[in-house]
């Protein structure tokens, strides 16, 4: 297995403005129950992951049609979760995503109680502040 690298200047440059990641910032908790209306219901759940030297393609493409988009994405870099495919996302661009998200999102303190440390915290632990 490799390591994860962090994501250059040119690349969190480019998160900034990628669609994907606007749309994720707009429609943080709007959709509460997005889960049950993902188009990802209906597929293999294996298809959102796979392996390292499979491409993602598939998963890629069935998230472009999906509603849920915004919020499967906007779920994944709040927890930090960097394996499989999110919100129509590859783990490689959801590394730069999550810098640019780390700079757009403040913690909210009433979710710290329930889901323990803040986002932020847990951000730190997966992409370390240079």
């Amino acid at each position: 297995m490799t390591r994860a690298r962090m994501p250059r200047p040119h690349e969190v440059a480019a998160a900034r403005r990628d669609p994907r990641l606007l749309r994720a910032l707009r429609e943080r908790r709007q959709d509460e129950a997005w889960r049950t209306r993902g188009t990802c219901q209906s597929v293999d759940p294996e298809t959102f992951f796979p392996a390292p030297n499979e491409p993602a393609d598939a998963a890629v493409a069935l998230c472009r049609s999906c509603d849920v988009q915004g919020s499967c994405l906007a779920w994944a870099l709040e927890v930090g979760d960097c394996h499989g495919v999110w919100g129509g996302t590859t783990p490689r661009e959801r590394r730069a995503m999550l810098v640019a998200w780390r700079s757009e999102v403040q913690p909210d303190p009433d979710a710290a109680d329930e889901a323990g440390p803040p986002v932020r915290d847990r951000l730190l632990t997966l992409v370390p502040l240079s």
